[in-house]
């Protein structure tokens, strides 16, 4: 595979992975009801899930630039 198509590829992937992990999140926000409980418990969910999708998005860029 080429860099190139690499790229486009991984470019795709990452934009549907962050997708789904935006709709995942405020899944399980709603579920969790963390707008219910203490402002300290929602301030570490919301950072941590908005931190989160950086693991995924550093491999598939990882991956874009290989050779």
């Amino acid at each position: 595979m080429t860099p190139r198509i690499r790229k486009l590829v991984g470019t795709i992937i990452l934009l549907v992975v962050i997708a789904v992990y935006c709709l995942l999140a405020m899944a399980a926000a709603v579920i969790l009801q963390v707008n219910e409980a203490n402002k300290t418990i929602e301030l570490i969910y919301y950072v941590t899930a908005g931190l989160l999708w950086v693991l995924p998005a550093g491999l598939i860029i990882k991956w874009m630039q290989k050779s």
